[in-house]
């Protein structure tokens, strides 16, 4: 015991001597207020640096911490208040009368053909049915800042996407019923949506996998030399998916044209996105991978049309990444499955629907621009109601695809336990004629 005191009183000898010797400071950590990011001042020709992999870093005697968040929180960019007035200052792109009337008239038809289609389901013509009420200016608005080269990944709420870009009504009644007009071919569950000819990949549930596909995609692109970009559509609760991590740090890093675009609408079904994240929003965790971002208003669509056009510029010219963050509000249930009542007050609902209405805002727009008037919202709503509702009675009278279908576009040659499948399932519809659907030619 005595010994281990000798070397005790030793060791602490020699830590004096040599603290007093280099004269070193002791002092405690430093803990800064949030926003306090920078580090200490310094010029790089008389402060030392070291050359990491990845560039030069600063040195700094000072134990600094960065900030878990920033005092103020990041800006959100809007062109439009919610009176539907141009805010005085604001830079944005110039919209044409032409343009804005085919934006507006759009986002209208998405509005009905999602009631429309919602109704359908509660009567029980349709299994499942999701529907973008709230977020009408992030999928119209966002399309028509894009051409027609630009590759689309979506989620499963821009069907507005494929409505810009001329996916016809009879065409989403045809997948939503499954028939044998349906890409598809009926193995998709409704509104899983997709398009060869229009560049718009089919809608898959998993979250967020289409994100690193995305990224691999607009790499594709980069690799071609074409003057195209992909964008990638996706929810706040998408983010909490290690795909998104994966997606953006890929992107970054091989530089893809690619536009991560997030709906930041508040709920990931149940779990808002105060549960979610601590971080400010989506778009602060572009600067953590190095990608430029921005925050904008979502139920703006003048802001959204501006945000992608500048996106979509720099994606393709500076073959970069971009990350933005719509802030908008699901309006709607998250589907025919939820009832969105159980976890939120439904007065808040109702004032994202009345007060905030991107379409109601936008209109107000164009009306003061003396391009729309009473008449034309008559006419306009009147057509596509029509159009929705006998695109509903021609796709459910369609019979379905052959039972052959399911089991055919996957392989080359039939694996020997799907022959097996098929052998069963032709077995029992022989035995059972009377449980087999009458409209499957077999």
């Amino acid at each position: 015991m005595e010994m281990l005191f000798s070397k005790s009183r030793s060791l602490t000898h020699f830590l004096q001597y040599y603290t007093k010797k280099y004269a070193v400071q002791q002092r405690c950590f430093e803990s800064i207020k949030a926003g306090e990011l920078q580090l200490d001042n310094y010029n790089e020709d008389d402060q030392q640096t070291l050359n990491f992999p990845g560039g030069r870093i600063p040195i700094t005697t000072r134990m600094k911490f960065i900030s878990e968040s920033f005092e103020k929180r990041l800006p959100c960019y809007r062109v439009l208040d919610d009176d539907g007035d141009l805010i005085p200052g604001s830079i944005f792109e110039q919209v044409k009368k032409g343009l804005a009337v085919n934006m507006y008239s759009t986002m209208v038809a998405l509005q009905i053909m999602d009631t429309i289609f919602y109704e359908a389901q509660r009567q029980g013509r349709l299994s499942f049915y999701l529907t973008s009420t709230g977020e009408e200016a992030i999928n119209i608005a966002s399309a028509a800042a894009l051409t027609s080269d630009d590759i689309v990944l979506p989620q499963y709420r821009e069907p507005g996407v494929l409505l810009w870009r001329g996916f016809t009504l009879e065409e989403f009644a045809d997948q939503l019923f499954g028939n044998k007009n349906d890409y598809g071919k009926g193995r998709q569950m409704p509104i899983h949506y997709g398009s060869n000819k229009l560049n718009y990949f089919t809608v898959s549930s998993p979250l967020a996998t289409q994100l690193p596909q995305a990224a691999g995609v607009a790499y594709s692109l980069k690799m071609d030399k074409k003057e195209a970009c992909v964008v990638v559509y996706f929810g706040d609760g998408s983010t909490s998916e290690g795909d998104f991590h994966a997606g953006l740090n890929f992107a970054a890093v091989m530089e893809s044209p690619v536009i991560f675009l997030c709906r930041n609408n508040g709920w990931a079904i149940s779990t808002p996105v105060t549960e979610q994240f601590r971080s400010d929003g989506i778009a602060i965790k572009g600067q953590a991978y190095g990608i430029r971002s921005i925050r904008v208003d979502g139920n703006d669509a003048l802001a959204v049309y501006s945000a992608i056009r500048a996106a979509r510029q720099m994606a393709i010219k500076e073959q970069r990444p971009i990350l933005v963050e719509a802030m908008t509000y699901r309006v709607s249930h998250h589907s025919t499955s939820d009832d969105s009542t159980k976890y939120r007050c439904v007065k808040e609902i109702e004032q994202w629907r009345t007060e905030k209405n991107p379409i109601t805002r936008f209109r107000k727009w164009i009306q003061r621009n003396d391009w729309w008037g009473d008449q034309n919202e008559t006419e306009l709503r009147g057509n596509i109601r029509k159009q929705v509702v006998e695109a509903i009675q021609t796709a459910e009278k369609v019979e379905k695809p052959p039972l052959r279908d399911l089991f055919g576009d996957v392989y080359d040659k039939i694996p020997s336990n799907l022959q097996e499948q098929e052998r069963f399932i032709r077995d029992s519809t022989k035995r059972y004629p009377k449980e087999y659907p009458f409209n499957v030619p077999v």
